[in-house]
């Protein structure tokens, strides 16, 4: 038999409650709370599908209540049941609490029905979409490493960078209050930020002298080459996305679309900083690598700049306890 969703019902009057409850009980598992307060010490110990609460209630209302669930279980799909039909308030409880619908009464069962399984459809595809993103880590494991391979013997000299600029990554991310999918997005997009690098021409990449305008240009478009290779994949817009940013700059001059602040994502901020620490760091034909010590003081010099401020700092908190993992874990020392 297969598992049914658990509802947390919620409403303050018991001859409401039991209706909700006779009218879900046969198709789902559910729990009653007489009142917000109950329906959160509840929330305590056990994660629900979708919670159903009712809007006018002592103590607090339906939609504080359901933004406190959220805040708990931001992926529960929340119904609010009200009497009113206010704009204002309709609208504070889609954009503050996050509710998936609202259900107006007087409502028939066949209506209170049809709207719960709507917001378990919904919480399934938002699940199964994220399950997909793990997935995808999984099955292009194999891919990934393949090309990251590729990437490493066309240029010898950025061996296993790739790998280093997801860890340094992780390190950053791991400060930051986010969810799992959007962790996941970010080490992903880090792990492929340079695979465009791949349309580079070799003798580019192994120049000893300055490269000219027309190589600095062609060194450039592996962000397009990146975007190409990842296009079709539509389960890895958000990757994508992420990997196109990570050369603009927090003051607006980076490329290739000028973008600053917070317009630049997120992920696409956090890697720049790592993507800059690592290729200051590794030895290149033309220069030593710089100590850990002096790559920060030039990062510091494009605080505001180059990179996010508040990011930087977070790094800068991570970056002594990185260096040391990485010796540990490091495949390519001797």
């Amino acid at each position: 038999m297969d598992k049914k969703y658990k509802i947390l019902i919620v409403d303050d009057e018991p001859d409401n409650l039991q209706l909700l409850y006779r009218t879900l009980r046969r198709d789902y598992d559910v729990t009653k709370a007489q009142g917000p307060l109950e329906a959160l010490d509840i929330l305590k110990n056990q994660e629900f599908e979708c919670i159903l609460s009712d809007h006018k209630m002592p103590d607090m209302d339906g939609v504080e209540f359901l933004k406190r669930a959220k805040d708990l279980y931001p992926e529960t799909s929340c119904l609010l049941v009200t009497a009113y039909s206010d704009v204002e308030i309709l609208m504070n409880a889609i954009n503050y609490a996050k509710i998936y619908k609202y259900i107006k009464k007087p409502y028939s069962p066949e209506e209170l029905l049809h709207n719960v399984q709507l917001a378990l459809e919904y919480y399934q595809l938002k699940k199964d979409n994220k399950q997909i993103l793990y997935d995808l880590k999984d099955l292009f494991s194999g891919t990934i490493n393949a090309i990251m391979d590729a990437l490493d013997s066309k240029d010898s000299y950025t061996l296993g960078r790739s790998r280093r600029v997801a860890f340094y990554t992780s390190k950053i991310i791991e400060k930051l209050d986010l969810t799992k999918t959007q962790r996941a997005e970010i080490e992903l997009a880090a792990l492929l930020h340079d695979i465009g690098m791949i349309g580079v021409k070799e003798e580019i990449l192994h120049k000893v002298e300055a490269l000219s305008d027309e190589e600095r240009e062609e060194i450039k478009k592996h962000i397009l080459y990146s975007v190409k290779i990842l296009e079709d994949i539509k389960q890895l817009d958000r990757v994508t996305e992420i990997i196109k940013y990570h050369h603009e700059f927090y003051n607006g001059e980076g490329y290739p679309n000028r973008v600053k602040g917070n317009d630049i994502p997120l992920g696409a901020r956090i890697i720049a900083i790592a993507d800059a620490f690592d290729s200051l760091v590794s030895f290149r034909p033309y220069r030593e690598g710089l100590t850990s010590e002096n790559a920060i003081k030039k990062i510091e010099e494009q605080r505001g700049k180059q990179f996010d401020p508040e990011l930087l700092d977070v790094f800068e908190s991570v970056v002594d306890e990185a260096n040391k993992e990485w010796d540990r874990l490091n495949p390519y020392n001797n």
